[in-house]
């Protein structure tokens, strides 16, 4: 079993698995050279050899133990039909949000608008190595609902939050055409050759208790109770970002596979909340990666020592950032196996 699975299935590994949020990405000379030549971001999402190549960068590079497909959040609802761009410098912006029309979208419509994407991932699988890891991603649906609803990205939470208020029973409407649509979606990612499928709750933090709960877990259990029964074996990782101290809801809800923590979660705290069965996922500060030197290595050796008794994949807790050296991650990757 490839060391990444065989954490997954709740073993103890030494050294540990690892790969990183984003690591195919910006940070990268390579990938900064190919992304000029395509006009657009979804270009190069819908672009399945260039997709491929940008997947398979970081795993020539460095060696990691999982390679991500290399895609985003938002192609399900720009599959829906709702306009999707991304302007330089000012992120993803959505067109006009018509319930309706999203939920006359058939699924056929959908995964054949998603098509390129299988086709990225028909490509990496020929390519990666034996021992590689291939996970596949979709972003949760209170995630991607608060992009629809604002119609941007970026820390604008508070319009999502309020048609919850004002319009919940469209609010509903909106979060099952996306759980449908991710287990659709999840399950053809699977079926085209990803092992392992995380789920991204990027913006958990913006949710009360209750809301977390109704809004966010509860869903997230339909979209893995919905690709679990098509394909019981294919693990699944929930993280969700800034609900640490939900650890234990998380779980009894979700029932997810393993948890991605982000860096304020405590390790000790994680490991009591979910059990020592459970394989967590994380939680090196991105920072910390930036800045490099002895405090990164005291960083990862930390997360090593609390982790020791733990099912576990070394990760950051959240993307690497843009501006991260080649050198620290090769100094993070020598930490985490060598030393």
């Amino acid at each position: 079993m490839k060391i990444l699975q065989n954490a997954l299935a709740g073993n103890i590994n030494n050294p540990l698995p690892v790969w990183f949020m984003r690591q195919a990405g910006r940070y990268l000379p390579e990938y900064r050279a190919l992304r000029s030549d395509v006009p657009n971001f979804l270009s190069l999402c819908y672009n399945p050899k260039l997709a491929a190549e940008v997947t398979l960068q970081p795993i020539r590079r460095f060696g990691f133990d999982g390679a991500i497909l290399f895609s985003d959040i938002l192609v399900i609802p720009d599959a829906l039909g709702q306009e999707v761009r991304f302007e330089a410098g000012e992120g993803p912006k959505l067109g006009k949000l018509d319930l309706d029309s999203l939920e006359n979208k058939g699924k056929d419509a959908i995964l054949n608008h998603l098509n390129p994407v299988f086709e990225t991932i028909d490509i990496v699988k020929s390519s990666l190595p034996k021992e590689v890891t291939f996970l596949g991603f979709c972003g949760a649906p209170w995630t991607v609902s608060s992009y629809m609803i604002a119609g941007k990205g970026k820390d604008d939470q508070d319009a999502a939050r309020q048609y919850y208020y004002t319009q919940p029973i469209e609010m509903n409407r909106l979060i099952e055409i996306l759980v449908q649509s991710s287990i659709d979606y999840l399950c053809q990612q699977i079926q085209a050759g990803v092992e392992v499928v995380q789920i991204f709750e990027s913006w958990a933090s913006s949710l009360s208790p209750h809301m977390l709960e109704e809004l966010s877990l509860k869903p997230i259990r339909k979209i893995i109770e919905g690709v679990k029964s098509k394909y019981p074996d294919v693990p699944v990782i929930v993280f969700a970002k800034g609900a640490g101290q939900y650890l234990n809801q998380i779980q009894s809800i979700t029932k997810a596979d393993a948890q991605g923590l982000d860096w304020s979660v405590d390790i000790d705290y994680a490991c009591q909340a979910v059990g020592q069965n459970i394989c967590l996922q994380g939680n090196l500060d991105p920072i910390a990666l930036l800045s490099g030197g002895i405090a990164l290595d005291k960083e990862i050796d930390l997360i090593k020592e609390k982790s020791i008794n733990q099912p576990w994949i070394f990760n950051l807790g959240h993307g690497i950032r843009k501006e991260t050296p080649i050198s620290h991650v090769e100094q993070a990757l020598h930490r985490i196996r060598h030393c």
